[in-house]
């Protein structure tokens, strides 16, 4: 059911910081700075060959990844993200599994502009884990 691996998402307290550091460092292509409100937080894309990571800084203290870094100070992998072709066959056939869909449960669209849901870490060895419709 699962495709491709999209990207892995860190959170971090200085998306300036760490996009430097990825860029500067590591010599990485990385994207401008894109706003996604609707989700409440601030991405970075670092392009890699075969896949991408997602620098994920919050966008106030309500934001899902502000309570990340509550509890993790330094930062760190936030959730791994891979591509299905039908999300809402993918959510169904989880669904009738056992698996747990966050949120409402309806598919919203992630900052790739593609629909995304994301799925319990319990249900996934510890890991939350976003679909996006490839």
């Amino acid at each position: 059911m699962i495709g491709r691996l999209n990207h892995v998402a860190i959170a971090v307290k200085d998306l300036a910081a760490s996009t430097a550091l990825y860029r500067d460092t590591l010599g990485a292509r990385v994207s401008q700075p894109l706003p996604q409100p609707e989700h409440g937080v601030t991405v970075v894309f670092v392009e890699l060959p075969n896949t991408k990571v997602e620098l994920l800084e919050p966008m106030g203290a309500d934001s899902p990844i502000a309570k990340f870094l509550e509890r993790n100070p330094d930062g760190g992998i936030h959730h791994i993200c891979y591509e299905v072709d039908d999300i809402l066959a993918a959510r169904e056939r989880l669904k009738a599994q056992g698996a747990r869909v966050l949120g409402s449960g309806e598919p919203r669209i992630g900052a790739h502009g593609k629909p995304v849901l994301f799925l319990h870490p319990k249900d996934f060895c510890g890991t939350l884990v976003e679909l996006e419709q490839a």
